[in-house]
């Protein structure tokens, strides 16, 4: 009789227990998952409601072609250039701690060099009568304007005066750079100006029309420039 009556006593006590056991994995299994819902939907809630929040929308218009020009250069050399430009501005009666700045700015761009064909007169092309010997007459290389790097050009350092902040925390328009960019092409242009820059940009000229003309059949070629006698 005793082992009629604990053998149902114990199936029945391991019934409740493994039941229990699965309604707790499916408890958590639920809380993880309403946890996880209400974390992605708290931060997309934030995300559109953020007061701090910025988004960029560019309403430009479509770029105009304005008009097409035929080249008749040839850019014959290329240099790149790098400046420091160290601007202060003071003022007449007021120390730079009260009135003043001093900027630093780093300016990069190339300069071309170029000769343009379309500046060679009539008589620039003496051929022989036997078509053997040709001489070419062009005009001298020229600079191209300073081309400044946008990417690469910087302020790298800037020290201002307390009326000078003050203006520039008041102020509804940023701070004008225009002036650094300006004065930075100019040192450009002149370091190209006084650069070897045009000499190599003449012989890669007269080197080019050399090779190419005595490829067309020429077997002497003398390249001279207008100047020269």
């Amino acid at each position: 009789m005793n082992r009629q009556t604990s053998t149902p006593q114990t199936a029945v006590a391991a019934e409740p227990a493994e039941r229990r056991s699965r309604r707790g994995w499916r408890f958590l299994a639920g809380a993880i998952t309403v946890l996880v819902l209400l974390v992605v939907g708290a931060r997309l809630t934030w995300s559109y409601l953020n007061p701090f929040g910025e988004s960029t929308i560019d309403r430009s218009q479509p770029v105009l072609l304005q008009s097409i020009q035929n080249m008749s250069r040839f850019q014959s050399a290329s240099g790149n250039f790098q400046v420091i430009v160290d601007l202060e501005k003071d003022a007449a009666f007021l120390p730079d701690a009260i009135k003043g700045s001093r900027t630093l700015f780093v300016g990069a761009g190339s300069v071309d060099a170029y000769v343009d064909f379309s500046a060679m007169g009539k008589d620039a092309l003496t051929v022989s009568a036997d078509r053997t010997e040709v001489t070419v007459r062009l005009p001298r290389a020229q600079l191209e304007k300073t081309n400044l790097d946008n990417s690469k050009s910087y302020v790298y350092a800037q020290e201002r005066g307390i009326l000078d902040r003050v203006q520039g925390m008041l102020s509804s328009s940023p701070e004008n750079q225009q002036e650094l960019y300006v004065l930075a092409e100019k040192k450009i242009s002149e370091a190209a100006r006084s650069s070897d820059l045009l000499n190599r940009a003449n012989q890669n000229t007269k080197i080019m029309l050399e090779g190419m003309l005595k490829s067309l059949g020429f077997t002497k070629v003398t390249v001279k420039f207008a100047d020269e006698p």
